[in-house]
């Protein structure tokens, strides 16, 4: 697959990563000499230095014979442009990273593809979706949902006190028989493999386990880990920059107490008069006396969102010593997301793993849906729709020849999910939601071409 990414920043870098990583035919344009050699001298790709937007060099680039283009650079409006650029020269897919959610909930009258764009994504949008989510899963550490929920994917740690503990998966489906969740992915303690579970697999302790379950087996699920669904009203979140700011106005419109902190005095009075039903503090939110003062205690959920990672983790450290059901923080650095949960925070967040789940959509063979990674694990969840000539189509779950290294847990059929064992068939139509190790996703594609 041909891809063009125009803008070499964080986000234009890391998803140049993860596609060199796929053998994919990886183009990267930007403007900035220096971020192109690094990324030339690190990664599997070709380079070219100037502005996107000329002709010449998207000419040059190929752009008319490319699968895809994604432009991530700084500015909307020039993403916008390239991307219809592109189009009209031949791109078969364009994507564009936009900062405005005006864009992106325009329907009535505005068409982006028709411009030229297929489709638009906010990194920040993204971020305050995933953390609106975490909050509506209090006691979970991750949390996904499939088709508005008909699946959902939970991930959360296994204390010594849940009964399942200590059986296989095979002994936990008969005990607990009428259950609407299925296990598709673990961790054990210490380790960094990921697990994919088989009839056999034993459940143990302080195990980092995903289940993808029903809407009544979110429920069972707190019921026999022992989790508390606490009620989240009261939230604390300090950054007042986009992701902030977006975050804080959903929260609002769906009745949260909200608090911002907001260190740039004239940010925080801009935030003010946007957030009429917020309550926005100036101040550095990294002041222990501050957050007293504004009564850290009484919050159910703190979230940091500063431009600074260890700003980010550091004041969650302290809002969980301030006894705060919930902390989430935003981080850049990818290798602090083994430490999460070792140092005491519920949850990080990522723009650039958010980003590549959405992007990743577009470079996977079949009819992929929607997908997601797990954190800390190395695994995908891609949800695919059933072709009539695909090869799994008409097969009972036993029949297909799957690869051991990944598992199916779950289809939606018709707006409805279900949880499936071997003799479930799958028909056309089908959504099918897949667990896979990344050395079985081609095989996994080929599947449901």
């Amino acid at each position: 697959m041909k891809i063009i990414i125009a803008g070499a920043g964080e986000v234009g870098f890391h998803l140049a990563k993860l596609l060199s990583f796929e053998s994919q035919d990886i183009t990267l344009i930007d403007t900035d000499k220096e971020r192109l050699n690094y990324a030339e001298n690190n990664l599997d790709i070709k380079t070219i230095k100037g502005d996107a937007c000329s002709l010449t060099l998207i000419r040059e680039a190929n752009v008319g014979d490319s699968d895809l283009f994604i432009s991530v650079t700084a500015q909307e409006t020039t993403n916008i442009t390239i991307c219809a650029l592109a189009k009209q020269l031949g791109c078969k897919k364009t994507i564009a990273r936009i900062s405005s959610i005006e864009f992106i909930n325009a329907s009535d009258g505005v068409s982006f593809s028709d411009l030229g764009v297929d489709e638009l994504f906010s990194p920040e949008e993204l971020a305050a979706v995933e953390i609106q989510q975490l909050l509506d899963q209090s006691a979970f550490s991750d949390s996904y949902e499939f088709e508005e929920g008909a699946l959902t994917l939970i991930g959360t740690t296994l204390g010594p006190t849940v009964p399942f503990v200590g059986k296989s998966i095979k002994e936990a489906a008969t005990i607990f028989a009428d259950l609407h969740f299925m296990p598709i992915a673990l961790q054990r303690k210490g380790t960094q493999y990921t697990i994919i579970p088989r009839g056999d697999t034993v459940f143990e302790a302080h195990d980092q386990v995903y289940f993808i379950t029903l809407k009544e087996g979110v429920e069972e699920l707190y019921k026999l880990t022992g989790k508390t669904k606490e009620s989240i009203k009261n939230v604390m979140i300090l950054g007042g920059g986009k992701i902030g700011l977006n975050t804080a106005r959903e929260l609002c419109e769906k009745k949260f107490r909200v608090t911002i902190v907001e260190q740039n005095k004239a940010k925080a009075f801009d935030i003010a008069d946007q957030l009429p039903n917020a309550m926005v503090i100036h101040g550095d939110g990294r002041s222990v006396d501050l957050l007293d003062e504004e009564d850290i205690e009484s919050m159910d959920a703190f979230i940091s969102v500063t431009e600074n990672s260890e700003t980010n983790i550091m004041s969650c450290l302290m809002a969980k010593s301030k006894k705060v059901k919930k902390a989430i923080a935003l981080v850049e650095n990818m290798d602090y997301f083994q430490l999460s949960h070792s140092v005491g925070i519920d949850t990080l967040i990522n723009k650039k793993l958010l980003t590549a789940n959405t992007i990743f959509r577009y470079i996977r063979r079949g009819e992929v849906v929607d997908m997601t990674t797990l954190t800390n694990m190395n695994a995908e969840i891609l949800e695919f729709i059933v072709k009539p000539d695909s090869k799994v189509n008409g097969l009972s779950i036993r029949d297909i020849d799957f690869p051991r290294s990944a598992t199916i847990g779950g289809v939606i059929k018709n707006g409805d999910g279900k949880i499936v064992l071997g003799d479930y068939t799958i028909e056309a139509g089908d959504r099918v939601v897949v667990c896979c190790l990344p050395r079985a996703i081609r095989k996994v594609e080929s599947l449901f071409l």
